[in-house]
């Protein structure tokens, strides 16, 4: 006679072993695109051409990641149908890899945009407190994208919404360094190439914090099963409190 019970409980095993995996997989993408950052900082901070190219050339692997978790998250719904909390795992991890993939493509154009500027170095901005400015953003924006990861990991809403909380202060920097770099602009009109180049890089930063923050309210979305994208983090943080 045919043991039910233990073919369910193997099929069962079977379906998070999974899940698990593809988690891990999406932990090594996050993994990847958190390195792809720091070197496109480094390589705008240092007019370093070379480390700016492995950075552009690195985005493919990037794409390749989430290419991959995505035919193993469409193969997971057809064949296991997951239900509840397996299937917004499967959804909150299609959405986070779609973020990640964003990130590294603005990682990508930071690279590109510090190897224009290191082939015309002549003319490139040469204030420290621009380059500082666009540096502390860059390590707020690198912060918050680890958060993000680390809140994913452990499912945890409390660490979701301190990252979340962090997104005020970076589009508070991003707000001055365009005042700043315009003002440049406008009082040496030659730089203005250059200065483009800052202003995008800078663009490119906030943007990952915006990747970051979608990603916590992604794990909001998988442990409370609530939508939050569109509240206020006061919201947020009362929803978390009700389901205690």
């Amino acid at each position: 006679m045919m043991d039910t019970e233990k073919i369910s409980q193997h099929i069962s095993q079977k379906f998070n072993d999974e899940l698990e995996n593809i988690r891990e997989r999406v932990m090594a993408m996050g993994g990847l695109v958190e390195s792809q950052v720091a070197q496109a900082l480094d390589a705008f901070a240092n007019h370093d051409e070379s480390l700016a190219s492995k950075v552009i050339e690195n985005d493919k692997l990037v794409n390749s990641h989430e290419v991959d978790i995505d035919e193993e998250c469409a193969r997971i719904l057809a064949k296991r149908q997951p239900a509840a909390g397996d299937l917004r795992l499967v959804v909150a991890i299609i959405k986070t890899i779609t973020d990640l993939e964003r990130v590294g493509d603005e990682a990508e154009k930071i690279a590109r945009m510090g190897r224009d500027l290191a082939g015309r170095s002549g003319d490139a901005p040469t204030s420290r407190l621009q380059y500082g400015a666009l540096m502390h953003l860059g390590q707020h924006v690198r912060k918050m994208l680890n958060g993000s990861l680390d809140a994913f990991a452990r499912m945890d809403i409390e660490a979701a919404l301190d990252v979340i909380h962090l997104e005020t202060q970076a589009d508070q920097e991003y707000e001055a360094i365009s005042r700043q770099l315009i003002t440049y602009m406008m009082e040496d009109p030659r730089s203005i190439t250059s200065v483009l180049d800052f202003m995008w890089s800078a663009r490119s930063l906030e943007r990952i914090g915006d990747h970051a923050n979608n990603i916590c309210e992604y794990v909001i979305y998988l442990v409370q099963g609530k939508d939050v994208r569109h509240l206020s983090l006061d919201e947020m943080r009362r929803l978390a409190k009700e389901d205690r």
